[in-house]
């Protein structure tokens, strides 16, 4: 019985190279089977039928869609419920896709580990199979077929104590690969759910951030003008500070916007005296709970107020800090984050929209007047989705990364990786936003 397990550890260490020289292999001239167009017939039938699925919930989200009618706060609500599922299933697509890579190297370890103790699998199997009595079974080539080989053959057998110990540990190994092949598939599995899941909530948030900017456009029938002209401002100014000036002073929605911002500031600072008598008042209004209302159209409390509750605006790696070396000689002046392609972005803080397009070296540029004095820039974007002089709440979609670094390499430490840039302002002034960021993802505000 142990006669086969000769070939079949041989075999396992070289089906690997076999099988890939096998389909790597380029088909000399082979005419198409029956088998082969049946399989092409069923490929093309599932192809049909997600096309139909697909069709399905589009029309389903289009009445869904209409359903919220003029209801802002529905849409809002709907619009920062499915930016967060989809930064949350970026979440998990890249920790899964971690675990993968972590996995994937473990197996080839394996492999290398059982490949280079060649000689010493040859000599066990050949000992087994010198000691059994009975023919060899057809060839095996899976690892589970050679770890079920060495079992029976040291159940059946009287194995000699040494030799028994070598093929235990060698059928361990093979143990553990089979079960590694295992997680590795239920990973694939999930990771492959999750892509359709986040390409499923992709399209909900399109369509709804269509509706809020059709809602918008109807409200200012100006659009296309403003936005033309304050691409026009951009250029006669050089610096961020310039550009926020000069948006705030000569373009009319950018212009109310601030307006806006500053009666807001107002109203927060008074609301803010008014309430100091009473703490417990006053902190249920200023933690995570003054976010709930989704009607508001003015910040639920002062910027300054908002330290440790800020979410990130988008899922990545910090590879810049504010103070740090820009690259250039020169000190951070906000933070950067690596992203992966297509990422969503969403607000940092409620604000009002004061400029929104293409600025110098920067690529999209996104300014945000969150009162009390306060701006907020977002950089990097491949497209913003939002329009001067619009409000937007904290954790709402408002752009979407590209596929490589939009922004100039001072910004960037790779250039084919999109790289988001973050930059708080007081005054005018660049200051760290640490200290707004919230402390762990369960204190993020989702809105």
């Amino acid at each position: 019985m142990r006669a086969p397990l000769l070939n079949l550890l041989l075999i396992t260490s070289v089906a690997g190279a076999s099988l890939a020289q096998a389909q790597t292999a380029t088909p000399q001239t082979a005419a198409v089977s029956p088998e082969a167009i049946k399989q092409r017939e069923q490929e093309l039938e599932a192809a049909r039928a997600r096309q139909k699925s697909a069709e399905e919930a589009q029309a389903k989200l289009k009445v869904e869609i209409t359903a919220l009618g003029q209801d802002r706060t529905q849409l809002n609500q709907q619009l920062i419920e499915t930016a967060a599922n989809v930064r949350a299933v970026e979440t998990k697509i890249d920790e899964a896709e971690a675990r993968l890579r972590a996995l994937n190297g473990r197996e080839q370890q394996m492999r290398a580990s059982l490949d280079s103790r060649r000689a010493d699998i040859v000599e066990v199997l050949a000992a087994l199979q010198r000691a059994g009595r009975r023919t060899p079974p057809a060839l095996l080539v899976r690892p589970e077929d050679a770890l079920q080989s060495l079992r029976t053959a040291m159940l059946l057998g009287a194995v000699v104590p040494e030799l028994r110990g070598r093929a235990e540990k060698i059928a361990g190994e093979l143990g553990e690969l089979v079960a590694l092949r295992k997680t590795i598939a239920i990973e694939r599995d999930q990771l492959a759910s999750d892509r359709d899941k986040v390409r499923n909530d992709q399209t909900r948030l399109t369509a709804l951030v269509d509706e809020r900017q059709r809602q918008q456009a109807a409200r200012e029938k100006d659009l296309d003008a403003e936005n033309s002209r304050a691409i026009a401002l951009s250029k006669q100014v050089g610096d961020l500070q310039g550009l926020i000036a000069k948006m705030e002073q000569d373009l009319q929605s950018a212009a109310r916007a601030a307006e806006k911002a500053a009666e807001a500031a107002k109203q927060a600072e008074a609301k803010a005296a008014a309430g100091a008598n009473s703490s417990a008042n006053s902190s249920a209004k200023s933690g995570p709970g003054a976010f709930k209302d989704k009607s508001r159209t003015t910040p639920a409390i002062a910027f300054a107020s908002a330290k440790g509750l800020l979410p990130l605006p988008v899922n990545g790696n910090k590879i810049r800090d504010f103070g740090g070396s820009d690259g250039v000689g020169g000190v951070q002046k906000g933070i950067s984050l690596a992203t992966k392609p297509g990422s969503q972005v969403t607000t940092p803080c409620d604000g009002w929209v004061v400029y929104a397009g293409p600025f110098r070296s920067y690529g999209q540029l996104l300014i945000l007047n969150a009162g009390g004095g306060y701006h907020v820039l977002i950089a990097g974007m491949e497209r913003i989705s939002v329009n001067i002089g619009q409000f937007v709440l904290t954790g709402e979609p408002v752009a979407t990364m590209g596929s490589t670094s939009q922004v100039a390499s001072i910004l960037a430490t790779n250039a084919s990786q999109p790289v988001l840039y973050v930059e708080f302002r007081k005054d005018g002034t660049p200051i760290d936003p640490g200290p707004w960021w919230a402390a762990n993802e369960g204190e993020k505000v989702r809105g």
